[in-house]
């Protein structure tokens, strides 16, 4: 016997040009008001259902050990890491504000499926990315 079972992770809605435009303004207008400083740019992208949500971040100086093994000047260190991307999550959209979200693992590189900071399984656009700004703050 078979039983339906609500999965928050599968699925969705391919995401229409005119939500695409009003999802990415909603984001950066957050991001702005929540995290100036915390990033030099971000980097939102759609495929499909998907919403990818990147952050590109100011490295930090490298030490002259670290440039003896990479074999780089500091500026070529500093020039190489600005453009590595921070990947903070993806979304999957359902309706303007309903998707799920799930974290980049670095440990084994891939996005996991994850609840929101509200612990709902789903969540809007602000919410999914205030979640993943963990990876924004400073320890």
């Amino acid at each position: 016997m078979y039983a339906w079972v609500y999965d928050p992770h599968s699925g969705g809605v391919k995401i229409p040009a005119a939500v695409r435009q009003r999802t990415e303004r909603r984001i950066r207008s957050y991001a702005e008001a929540h995290y100036a400083g915390k990033f030099t740019r971000l980097e939102i992208r759609f495929r499909g259902v998907f919403c990818y949500i990147d952050a590109y971040t100011d490295p930090t100086e490298p030490a002259e050990s670290l440039l003896l093994i990479t074999g780089e000047t500091r500026e070529q260190y500093l020039e190489r890491c600005r453009n590595i991307p921070l990947h903070l999550c993806r979304l999957r959209y359902f309706e303007e504000e309903r998707w799920s979200m799930a974290f980049f693992t670095y440990s084994n590189e891939k996005y996991e499926p994850s609840v929101f900071n509200t612990g709902s399984f789903e969540g809007t656009p602000e919410e999914g990315f205030e979640t993943s700004a963990i990876y924004l703050q400073d320890f």
